[in-house]
Parts: C-alpha cells; sequence; structure tokens
C-alpha cells in the first residue's frame, strides 16, 4: 500500500519504522525544526531525522502537500500537531493515532494530562481525520494501563506498541471497520511550560509525584538550592525522590545530594 505519514514526535518513530518496513511510503510530513537549548540551535524532529537516515523524501510544511504527484491509498497521522485542512482530508482516507479514551483529553498533551490526573488506563483510539480537532469517527479502541510508576516516556513506548498492532490490523482490511461516533463531553488538553513544572509542596505525595512523571521534573528548592526532581516514587503513600539534578550540577541520587547537604535539615521549597 502507499502510504503518506505525519508525525513529529519519537514515540511515533517506531510506528512509522514498521509501516515503512511493510509500505511504500511516498511522502513524510514533519514540523519545521525548532530552536533547542541554551543556544537555540535549530533542530529537525525526531521523525525528520528517522525520514532522513531511511532516504524518505520528507516535507517540513503542510503546504507542500498539493505538490505530491504520486497517489496514496492512506494518509497516517500521529502526534503531528499541524492543523489539516481540505486539500490534504479530502485527497485520500486519512486516519490518525490519538492516545486517549476520546472524546477525553482531546488536544496537544494527552499522555501528559492522563498521568499527571492520576488515570489508571487509557484507550488508544484510531479515527477518523476531521477538520475539527481529534473529533473524528473511531475505527478502533485499545486499552493500556498506567501504572503507577509509568513515565510520560513509559506510556508511549506502551502507545507506540499499541498503534503498530492497531495500524497492521486496520490497513489489512479497512473496510471491516466500522466508524463509530464519539460519545460524551469532549474535554481539552493544552500544552504545558516550565511553570507546570514549579512543585507545591502543599499538594499531595501523589500529586507530585504524577506531576514528575507526566511532565519529567519538577522544579523546587531544597535549602536553598535550585533543583530539578527528576525522579520519585511513592512509598507506603510517602514520596521519595530518586533522583534529582542541582543548578548547574550533573544529575544524582538523593543520597548523594543529601551527604552534600553535610547533615543539615532538610527543607523543601526554600
Amino acid at each position: 500500500m502507499k502510504l503518506i505519514l505525519m508525525g513529529t514526535n519519537d514515540f511515533v518513530v517506531p510506528v512509522f519504522d514498521d509501516l515503512a518496513n511493510r509500505h511504500d511510503i511516498i511522502a513524510v510530513f514533519t514540523r519545521a525544526p525548532k530552536p533547542m537549548g541554551r543556544k537555540h540551535i535549530l533542530t529537525p524532529s525526531p521523525v525528520y531525522l528517522w525520514a532522513e537516515k531511511r532516504g524518505l523524501k520528507v516535507h517540513t510544511s503542510i503546504k507542500e502537500f498539493d505538490s505530491i504527484t504520486d497517489k496514496s491509498d492512506m494518509i497516517i497521522v500521529m502526534s503531528y500537531g499541524v492543523i489539516l485542512r481540505e486539500n490534504v482530508l479530502n485527497a485520500t482516507k486519512c486516519v490518525n493515532i490519538h492516545p486517549s479514551s476520546l472524546p477525553k483529553y482531546r488536544g496537544p498533551s494527552p499522555i501528559k494530562s492522563a498521568i499527571l490526573n492520576g488515570d489508571t488506563n487509557m484507550d488508544v483510539c484510531l479515527m477518523n481525520m476531521t477538520a475539527e480537532m481529534d473529533a473524528g469517527d473511531i475505527y478502533m479502541r485499545k486499552n493500556i494501563t498506567i501504572d503507577e510508576n509509568d513515565t510520560n516516556t513509559d506510556v508511549e513506548n506502551k502507545v507506540s506498541k499499541t498503534a503498530i498492532d492497531m495500524l497492521n490490523e486496520y490497513i489489512e482490511n479497512p473496510d471491516k471497520f466500522s466508524a463509530i461516533l464519539q460519545n460524551g463531553e469532549p474535554t481539552f488538553t493544552r500544552k504545558f511550560n516550565g511553570e507546570d513544572e514549579i512543585i507545591n509542596w502543599n499538594k499531595t505525595p501523589k500529586q507530585i509525584h504524577n506531576q514528575i512523571r507526566a511532565l519529567g521534573c519538577g522544579r523546587t528548592k531544597i535549602n536553598g538550592i535550585d533543583v530539578k526532581i527528576l525522579k520519585t516514587r511513592l512509598t507506603n503513600g510517602a514520596l521519595e525522590i530518586i533522583q534529582l539534578q542541582p543548578a548547574g550540577k550533573k544529575a544524582m541520587d538523593w543520597k548523594s545530594f543529601v551527604n552534600g547537604l553535610r547533615g543539615a535539615e532538610i527543607k523543601y521549597g526554600m
């Protein structure tokens, strides 16, 4: 089958790689390079780097879609982050993998939102792509678990494996799947930023743990030192810090950090 792939983030790469091993990929669309790091170096997306390595034609602007002359059988969209217009949606069958129990968590950050809210499971949905964000009819749902200590990366890996199975099953015989309307009141996610990483120590240990595993870190002060808490776990309901990174230093375990305090009483948020 001739496919066009549209995606950006790193957890999409295993899915697209599997599709490329099975089908003819005539084009890949991804987000344009973004400035990254302190030096704001323009950095291509993980999907761009993957497509380039495989020698696939890659586009960084959806405006280039109409320039494709080879007709595709299907467009696969996963974590692309670009609004698609009618010229794309009407060109051929266009389906999307969205990692949430739709209509819950439409928008740009469904996995982070599910972890942050303490959800213990979520659906991966294969849906018809429409102009309205994440509002298409559902062809297939598969449920995955979110364990207590799963990070955003852990859940993304589960989504990738599930999406591979779903797409292979669907592409093999798309006509056997009926499109089912989304049922219920939708909820929407937003993009998270640095402010969301700041820890409020008045929250429960579970809420702080969820924040850190969803966003990748939590920012705070410990004994007046700016730190990023990178990894935690819950032990008998209490928050246990596993790994953290003081400002200007490498990541370290909790014991090493405490040893550096030379017996001082530990004060959080100060």
